[in-house]
């Protein structure tokens, strides 16, 4: 690509440039100039522009911060799964980073966040209206970096995703497979997204951005079909053979029992490449 090209290209920072973040950016490449920022720059995607900082160490960020930025993706994970991580990575890392970016105007701040911010237990539907008030430290601190992008002064949206999983986060269906998920019946609801739709959706929600759409402050990010658990267990039992599950197999989720509604993001005009949990876990065991 020619050079002059290149530099009328959008400026686009992933702020978080592992798993999801490296995806995400990699989708990005063929039509926007991509930074990705993590502590380990050479970690990056390729055609993706390194940049090494500590989100939590904001000295690291200095003159790191290129000028041409349009849009930013906050995707960070947590570097250790307590209350203090969560805070470092949720808030005072993006704290941080907003400081860095000054007065440099965005068209969009995507802030990526989680359903468990949604404490319901009780089978409900719950979409981007209904009340947020996650009772664990961890949730309570995803949800003060929500409002830490929703008041930043940039235009901002959230992006509630459900759980993730693919052929890179294929552990629950090891465990299935290996006997250690038995869940009891009837079992919770439980909410999914497969990581090539999730990455697409955060693409698809940025171009709209770009070209100048509206968009909402928050999306609920999850498949069309909120499933029991158990029934999720049994269909991947008749598509592949399976281990007795061991005695002290995991009965039950960890989130809940909630069904995410998602018809807000395909309002948007976003389509799903797999659309339930069988076309996702289907292509995985296919191609294992």
């Amino acid at each position: 690509m020619a050079i002059a090209d290149r530099n009328s290209m959008p400026g686009i920072l992933i702020a978080g440039c592992g798993k999801l973040g490296g995806a995400i950016a990699s989708m990005l490449t063929e039509s926007a100039h991509v930074y990705g920022l993590r502590r380990n720059p050479a970690k990056v995607p390729e055609g993706v522009t390194g940049i090494g900082a500590d989100l939590t160490r904001p000295e690291t960020l200095t003159g790191k911060l290129p000028d041409n930025l349009e849009t930013v993706i906050y995707c960070l994970t947590p570097s250790s799964y307590d209350e203090q991580g969560y805070r470092d990575a949720y808030v005072n890392g993006l704290k941080n980073l907003l400081e860095a970016i000054g007065n440099q105007p965005l068209k969009r701040l995507f802030f990526i966040s989680s359903t468990s911010v949604y404490a319901q237990n009780d089978d409900s539907l719950v979409d981007e209206t209904s009340p947020a008030s996650p009772s664990r430290v961890t949730g309570q601190q995803i949800l003060a970096g929500e409002q830490t992008a929703l008041n930043s002064g940039h235009p901002a949206t959230v992006i509630r995703f459900s759980g993730i999983y693919g052929p890179s986060r294929g552990r629950f269906l090891e465990e299935v497979i290996e006997g250690r998920m038995n869940p009891t019946k009837p079992a919770p609801f439980s909410n999914r997204i497969h990581e090539d739709d999730a990455a697409a959706a955060v693409v698809f929600l940025n171009q709209l951005a770009l070209s100048g759409k509206s968009l909402d402050t928050c999306y609920v990010a999850s498949d069309c079909e909120p499933v029991r658990l158990d029934e999720v267990v049994d269909w991947v039992r008749q598509q592949v053979p399976c281990a007795e599950p061991v005695a002290d197999a995991r009965k039950g989720g960890r989130a809940g029992s909630k069904r995410c509604n998602n018809q807000r993001l395909l309002q948007t005009g976003f389509t799903f490449r797999y659309p339930d949990f069988r076309a996702g876990y289907r292509d995985m065991i296919d191609n294992a």
